[in-house]
């Protein structure tokens, strides 16, 4: 039976039960004593026949509904609505307990709230998955107390709901509203001077005022003015070149187990991946996958077509991995067989020493000679962290030695894959989307793609 005593009755239980205790020893509170408790189990029944009385319409008393998206967003902040309507014909006090996945391990989701006749109330929460795949969702409770708060009725609502975790397309989203609107420098993306023109002539267009005179076509402009024509100084209009390709190249060995913020490596690259090749469509050009570890992965031809987009957010999704040691002769080896056509290719993945890089160098020398090679790797944050923090004692300093050793290790990498011409990127997790971006459109800018 849905029906549940509150705090208030055992309140007025305890009250009762310490004043027949007294009556003990003063007699004549007994009779009255009888009297209350008469009063209480009869307010007891009122209230629990308040609660089963039916409501207008021969409706359901208390409606609830959770309201949230087909799928969730990992990493992001997602929001859920729950809409709690009263049709009784008096106000109710609820309490409304969501049974979230067990993934979020939180047990903080309860609500309370006063509701009116005939009102409807909204209660809004955020949840943040930072694992990709199914999370199953309990149901919603609602529980009821009429004015008089003795008991409870309880309404179970939206029960078994399965709702799947993909890659950040809330974050893709974000960044593509700022690139159509030319907005991107609010959230760290460099506004970047564009050196000389890009490869690409569009069209002959009249000269306006504020144009670069070095662009100026003379000999069409003499022809021009040969005929008379007004407008006869004319320019050469240039473009971005497009349909580059553009590949990112995703190592889902055992270096990006390491989590930041509760999301994994892998996963802070399969959500840089969605939205830097969401911009890169954006930019006409075509985007393209490949995933590698100890073994071949899952490869997605760079390609711009309708529907793209929404193919390569599926495989990001469906992505699983044991993380095992990464075989990069074995990615090299892919790369040449299946990427034809020099390409960008950013290469997301992780080295902790620059011994580890150098076991590497070799392939990745050869990827830089065939193509325009980006490997993105990771700044720890958490040892930054606990380099800034003062030290108090000759451990702390020790650790704190051995610590910036470590730190000094990754910008070596930077200088070593500099020195045999290879690009890279050591960025935080957290700015990885942003920092990826902004190396896209630099090559962009400098003609590089």
């Amino acid at each position: 039976m849905p029906l549940f005593l509150t705090s208030r009755f055992f309140q007025a239980l305890a009250a009762l039960a310490a004043g027949f205790v007294v009556a003990f020893f003063l007699p004549w509170l007994l009779s009255p004593l009888k009297i209350v408790l008469g009063l209480f189990v009869a307010l007891v029944l009122l209230d629990a026949l308040m609660l089963y009385a039916p409501a207008k319409g021969q409706q359901v008393p208390v409606f609830g509904r959770r309201v949230l998206g087909e799928k969730l967003a990992n990493g992001s902040d997602n929001d859920v609505r729950i809409y709690l309507e009263n049709r009784y014909r008096f106000p109710i006090h609820t309490e409304t307990i969501d049974e979230i996945p067990h993934q979020f391990q939180r047990r903080d989701v309860l609500f309370e709230t006063d509701i009116k006749p005939g009102e409807t109330q909204v209660i809004y929460y955020q949840l943040r998955p930072v694992k990709r795949g199914e999370y199953e969702f309990g149901a919603l409770n609602i529980y009821a107390a009429s004015p008089l708060g003795l008991v409870r009725r309880r309404f179970r609502y939206e029960q078994g709901k399965v709702v799947p975790v993909y890659p950040s397309f809330l974050q893709m989203r974000q960044y593509e509203l700022l690139a159509i609107h030319n907005r991107l420098t609010e959230v760290g993306v460099k506004r970047i001077r564009r050196v000389g023109h890009s490869l690409e002539f569009e069209q002959i267009r009249p000269y306006v005022a504020g144009d670069d005179p070095r662009s100026i076509n003379w000999k069409a402009t003499a022809r021009r003015a040969g005929t008379g024509a007004d407008d006869a100084l004319v320019i050469n209009h240039f473009q971005d070149e497009r349909a580059q390709q553009v590949y990112c190249l995703i190592d889902k060995g055992r270096v990006m187990r390491m989590p930041f913020d509760g999301l994994s490596l892998l996963d802070y690259a399969i959500n840089a991946t969605l939205v830097v090749s969401n911009i890169a469509l954006l930019k006409h050009d075509k985007a393209g996958l490949l995933t590698f570890s100890n073994q071949p992965g899952t490869m997605l031809a760079a390609d711009r077509r309708p529907g793209h987009l929404l193919k390569l957010l599926e495989i990001l999704y469906r992505q699983k991995t044991r993380y095992l040691e990464t075989d990069f002769e074995l990615l090299y080896a892919t790369v040449r067989a299946k990427i034809k056509q020099r390409s960008l290719l950013m290469l997301f993945t992780n080295f902790e020493t620059l011994h580890g890089m150098q076991r590497q160098l070799p392939y990745l020398r050869r990827l830089a000679k065939d193509h325009l090679l980006l490997v993105v790797f990771f700044e720890n944050t958490e040892l930054r962290a606990f380099l800034d923090a003062p030290a108090a004692t000759t451990e702390d300093v020790y650790n704190q030695t051995i610590a910036e050793k470590f730190a000094q290790e990754k910008r070596q990498i930077v200088l070593e894959l500099q020195r045999y011409g290879i690009y890279s990127l050591l960025t935080a997790p957290k700015d990885l989307t942003v920092n990826t971006i902004n190396k896209y459109l630099e090559f962009k800018a400098r003609g590089l793609i």
